[in-house]
């Protein structure tokens, strides 16, 4: 496997800066990592820097939206009307309940999805179905559905959506927010349920990643070194996707998508 002529360093910083910023605008973290390993070694376990890649991304979310988070945390016990009226405590339900088939399709085909589309060839696929899934969304409008009246089936089929994008080049936060515009949501809510259901994603993607980690690989100094940059590019890669959705212009990603297919075809090509 051919690897570029990038110190441990400047490799951990590069991959961390395309972490943070596509796990968050819609092009797929996943994907983009797969491609650029093919090239950068970094010196650790690989394992252990992706865990330190997606706590370097779960921090942004709960920066972001901490206001959503501290109502999640107080409504229960500071909020007024019945429990489940209350915005926080339905809010904390719709993810918790989004987060069951997540969690079932993750733990039961994770390693199977990325055997299966982890080579160049296969993401020349999903790059294509992720582009073509963002395309589909400008042909819908603003919903009208919000915390308050979205119904719970709505969650669980976007805890499917986010489940099945583990697959390597479809875009979990492209796919979620895809999903949640197709069903009616409005833009800002969508956005707002998409990354708030990452939490609990990320968090037990890197429980697991913990795990299955060779802890005695650890080199301080590169992971520090990408979790750092994967957080700082990843804030500001969250609060630009907020505000392409809110102006009703997801789309644009869905033609970057389709060139990312383009280049995992020709790298499958080439190899």
């Amino acid at each position: 496997m051919p690897v570029a002529p990038l110190g441990p360093f400047t490799g951990a910083i590069l991959l961390g800066v395309v972490q943070g910023l596509t796990e968050f605008l819609p092009v797929s973290s996943s994907g983009h990592l797969v491609l650029f390993q093919q090239f950068i070694d970094v010196g650790n376990d690989q394992i252990l820097f992706d865990l330190v890649l997606h706590v370097g991304t779960l921090i942004p979310v709960l920066w972001y939206f901490r206001d959503q988070v501290r109502q999640v945390l107080t409504d229960p016990f500071t909020g007024s009307g019945p429990m489940l009226q209350r915005e926080g405590v339905r809010l904390a339900a719709l993810v918790v309940l989004a987060s069951v088939p997540t969690a079932v399709i993750g733990l039961g085909f994770e390693d199977l999805f990325e055997q299966l589309f982890s080579a160049p060839a296969a993401l020349a696929v999903t790059f294509a179905i992720t582009g073509t899934l963002l395309l589909f969304t400008k042909r819908f409008d603003d919903g009208s559905l919000t915390v308050h009246n979205t119904p719970w089936s709505y969650a669980i089929a976007l805890g499917v959506a986010q489940g099945l994008a583990i697959t390597p080049g479809i875009s979990r936060s492209g796919t979620t927010l895809a999903v949640a515009l197709f069903l009616g949501l409005n833009r800002e809510f969508a956005a707002r349920m998409s990354f708030l259901m990452s939490v609990p994603a990320i968090a037990g993607a890197v429980l697991l990643k913990g795990l299955k980690a060779d802890w005695t690989q650890v080199d301080a100094a590169p992971m520090l070194l990408g979790g750092v940059s994967s957080m700082v590019v990843g804030y500001l890669a969250l609060t630009f996707l907020v505000m392409i959705v809110r102006n009703g212009r997801l789309s644009l990603f869905g033609y970057y998508c389709y060139g990312a297919a383009v280049v995992a075809a020709a790298l499958a090509f080439l190899r």
